[in-house]
């Protein structure tokens, strides 16, 4: 059996899986299919300051080969998860991220700050919500502002902070070299693509929002490109994310760079992904006489 531990930012993982944030909520409902402690870790659902109930429905669609949401981060708060959530998800031996979010760099500088008083492992800070005060763009299409909001929450943390990076730029390496400079620890990407459904009966958009964000196999080639662009440009390590479904995709995921991966919508087909995904990586390293996980990050050799 292969060594599957990895290292992201000086934090041990005994594997490099991870439920993505958004799709495993907080764990519980999982825990009654498999041990939590089976995972590399869980990124938890995204938090914000305050209670958000989330865009109205119809928010989830489906795609040829994945789905599109705008679910809008429906969550408690960060007291209540706090008080609630992270208490139970600590003693599940594993690692916990806790995905932050807000509209505001301070915001996300406060709910950083309350979780500097916790022993949650490490953030991710999701750059890929509106700047209410830039105009609604996203924190993540702009290096000035990935920039900013990466500052903000690095001075109110000492916790590892992994960044997670949007997709929907013209060059995400320009923006993961300023989000480095600012004092990020890892990066994670990517988080969903930009898309859209038509109801051509009622003609009208399928989401309430008219659109949302694109998961799945779909945009696997997508996130593999971006990893291994990313991956060359900086000097922190990368968790890679989007369209995993299987050992091999996960594989090649760290094979561009990743040195650990997020598995998000294959758990909507296949609750038992992250642990299934465990055992083919395994069995695929055992099959090609691989040792040790850490010897296949970032080795594609390019033409």
């Amino acid at each position: 059996m292969a060594n599957l531990s990895v290292n992201v930012a000086g934090v041990d993982f005994k594997n490099p899986v991870i439920p993505a944030s958004g799709v495993f909520g907080y764990g519980r409902e999982y825990e009654e299919l498999f041990p939590l402690s089976a995972l590399g870790g869980i990124a938890t659902k995204g938090t914000t300051l305050h209670m958000r109930p989330g865009n109205p429905a119809p928010r989830i669609a489906e795609t040829p080969s994945g789905m599109i949401n705008s679910v809008g981060l429906q969550n408690p708060g960060i007291d209540a998860f706090i008080e609630k959530e992270l208490s139970n998800l600590l003693t599940k031996d594993t690692v916990i991220l806790s995905n932050i979010a807000g509209s505001t760099a301070e915001e996300c500088a406060t709910v950083a700050e309350k979780l500097e008083h916790t022993d949650v492992h490490m953030i991710e800070l999701n750059i890929s919500c509106p700047n209410v005060k830039q105009g609604g763009a996203a924190f993540g299409v702009h290096c000035e502002s990935a920039a900013a909001v990466t500052a903000a929450v690095r001075k109110a943390t000492t916790k590892p902070l992994v960044v997670k990076l949007s997709p929907n730029v013209t060059d995400i390496t320009e923006i993961a070299r300023a989000v480095e400079a600012a004092g990020a620890d890892a990066l994670s990407l990517i988080n969903t693509v930009l898309g859209m459904r038509i109801d051509i009966n009622t003609h009208r958009p399928i989401l309430k929002n008219n659109v949302g964000g694109m998961s799945g196999p779909a945009v696997f080639p997508l996130a593999v490109r971006m990893v291994w662009q990313v991956a060359n440009a900086v000097k922190i390590p990368v968790i890679g994310m989007g369209g995993i479904d299987s050992g091999k995709a996960a594989i090649e995921m760290m094979m561009a760079g990743a040195r650990a991966v997020q598995v998000g919508g294959a758990i909507f087909t296949d609750p038992y992904a992250p642990v299934r995904i465990i055992e083919e990586m395994n069995q695929w390293l055992d099959e090609h006489g691989v040792a040790d996980i850490n010897d296949i990050v970032g080795c594609v050799e390019p033409w």
